[in-house]
């Protein structure tokens, strides 16, 4: 199946060597039912179907992570992206992509400075009046070399790797082909959503390749921070910067893992888990365009107690209503208001998710949630208490939209952070006065009266538009081009109702003829010639008797489905 969807030449061999990792890892199965081992054994490959004793004894999570990592670098972003969705997978299964690292072997200087000469119109050497030649960080998409700009300002050099979108592109088109095989041939993979997963991931990965996107949003956080002297965003340099090259300032300072170096230099640790969790929910909860992975890698620790972050690849974004609804929900596990945290996680149900009961979800979080009453508020934790919550929802088939598992992947990396900091750190307490701000602010006369004026907005628009969308609707039924599309549900067994039905006919007619065919038959009496008449009619009878039991059957059995 997998081959009939693959058209170009360049991908087949790419998709090979998928198969072929996935065999060597115990995949063997999955390879047959997505309709790759026939072609493989075709085109003379040689597989192993059974995988060594060592990967046999390897627990599901660990392989599947071992799997990821030898497809290469796009499939270790995508493990990444996975290790965001806690809404959809165990904490086993997170913590094993979360070991997923994003290096690589730095590439051949020759072919960096190539492309630097192209993306700046002119020598590295001349554009610079320093360059390392050797980076200070490689991974799969880029690696990061050290400058000094004429003016004697320092600079790094984040480089996308020469050629890489070609290798990127073609995987994220057998992927996406992969997710809907997957869907279609394995329902026991459906719960984890391979096209969603896939669509999202295309679309993170492709903005992680646009470093000129990736310095906007750079800019953006800079710039909501601008009254805040404690946080640092680095500076962008756009007269180098665009889609395969981004310059910016080089921050001094001591790595967030690098605890040992924080206490030597006397910073207040405590502080410093403070004001990063206040930076961090300040994206969240009231900028709405916040770090998705803020992890010590990601963060410098500065003189005064300052913190820099840095890396904006991967970022979430979340509308004024979606933070509300956030905000809501923290705030009802913090005061343990069940009713209002189950009300929010239903509006967050997608279309596409079965129907649940309603009831037995508010009765699973009330029973959460009570567990929780009247605990001191320093002694919550958080990051645990949203991990239950998601555990609640995977057992009820239920996802997060991608933009709140950024969100929840990010808070729980936050407290992780904030906790290694300082182990008497207290997220709730830090994020009260966040979650009071924007509930209060959503119930401002400002914020309604904003609300009102944009509703009436539509409402004038939808009305102004009313005459020409009725004229056309009209235009198109006097041509006949009037087309209605009808959602059945469950069309399948709409249609084995039916031929049900069309059957229990069929034999009612029968039936009725036997009946009075039988009737006639049997009424001939006196002469010995019509005896083979009686009996034949006798047997017509047993069969109309036979077929009328079989009919009330039926349509016993069908109330009963």
């Amino acid at each position: 199946m997998l081959w009939q969807a693959i058209g170009a030449a360049r991908d087949l061999s790419r998709a090979n060597d998928i198969a072929a990792v996935l065999i060597r890892y115990g995949f063997g199965d999955l390879v047959r039912r997505i309709g790759m081992a026939g072609a493989l054994e075709k085109a003379g490959k040689a597989l192993h179907w059974r995988a060594p004793e060592e990967l046999a004894r390897l627990e599901p999570p660990a392989r599947v992570r071992r799997v990821l990592e030898d497809l290469g670098p796009t499939f270790v972003k995508l493990g990444q992206i996975l290790a965001t969705r806690v809404d959809l997978f165990p904490p086993d299964w997170i913590e094993e992509f979360g070991k997923l690292q994003d290096a690589a072997p730095a590439a051949d200087f020759a072919s960096i400075r190539a492309q630097l000469t192209e993306d700046l119109g002119e020598a590295p050497e001349t554009a610079f009046a320093r360059l390392d030649t050797e980076p200070i960080a490689a991974a799969s998409l880029a690696q990061v070399h050290r400058a000094t700009l004429p003016d004697g300002k320092e600079v790094v050099l984040k480089v996308r790797r020469p050629g890489i979108r070609p290798v990127v592109e073609a995987d994220l088109h057998l992927l996406a082909r992969l997710a809907e095989i997957l869907e279609a041939e394995a329902p026991d993979l459906r719960r984890y959503r391979p096209r969603e997963v896939v669509r999202e991931f295309t679309l993170s990965l492709r903005r992680e390749m646009d470093f000129a996107a990736e310095c906007r949003i750079a800019e953006r956080v800079a710039a909501n921070f601008a009254g805040s002297p404690d946080v640092v965003v680095p500076a962008i340099h756009w007269q180098w910067s665009g889609e395969r090259l981004n310059v910016q300032d080089f921050v001094e300072g001591i790595p967030g893992r690098d605890l040992a170096a924080a206490d030597a230099a006397g910073l207040d640790r405590k502080l410093l888990a403070r004001r990063g969790a206040a930076a961090v929910l300040k994206m969240m909860l009231e900028d709405g365009l916040f770090h998705a992975d803020p992890h010590p890698g990601n963060v410098f620790y500065l003189p005064g107690n300052r913190l820099a972050f840095i890396d904006f690849g991967m970022v979430g974004r979340l509308t004024e209503e979606r933070r509300y609804q956030v905000a809501l929900m923290l705030h009802g596990l913090v005061t343990g208001d069940s009713e209002t945290v189950a009300e929010v996680l239903l509006d967050w149900r997608s279309d596409a998710e079965r129907e649940i009961d309603p009831a037995r979800l508010r009765h699973e979080i009330d029973g959460f949630v009570d567990q929780y009453r009247n605990v001191p508020l320093r002694q919550l934790d958080l990051a645990a208490m949203l991990s239950d919550l998601l555990a609640i929802l995977r057992e009820n088939d239920l996802s997060l939209p991608p933009d709140l598992s950024l969100l929840v992947k990010a808070f729980i990396t936050l407290e992780g952070m904030g906790r290694q900091l300082d182990p008497d750190f207290d997220m709730a307490a830090e994020a009260e006065p966040f979650l009071k701000r924007v509930l209060l602010a959503h119930q401002s006369p400002a914020a309604i009266a904003k609300r009102g004026w944009r509703a009436a907005g539509s409402a004038m628009n939808l009305l102004a538009s009313l005459p020409q969308d009725l004229g056309q609707l009209m235009r198109a039924a006097r041509r006949g081009k009037l087309n209605m599309q009808v959602d059945i549900v469950a069309l399948d067994r709409f249609g084995e109702k039916l031929d049900r039905a069309a059957s229990r006919m069929t034999i009612g007619i029968v039936t009725a003829a036997l009946i009075i065919g039988t009737a006639i038959l049997m009424t001939v009496v006196g002469d010995p010639a019509f005896t083979g008449l009686r009996t034949l009619g006798l047997l017509g009878f047993l069969g109309a008797v036979a077929g009328g039991v079989w009919v009330l059957l039926s349509i016993w059995r069908g109330k009963r489905q």
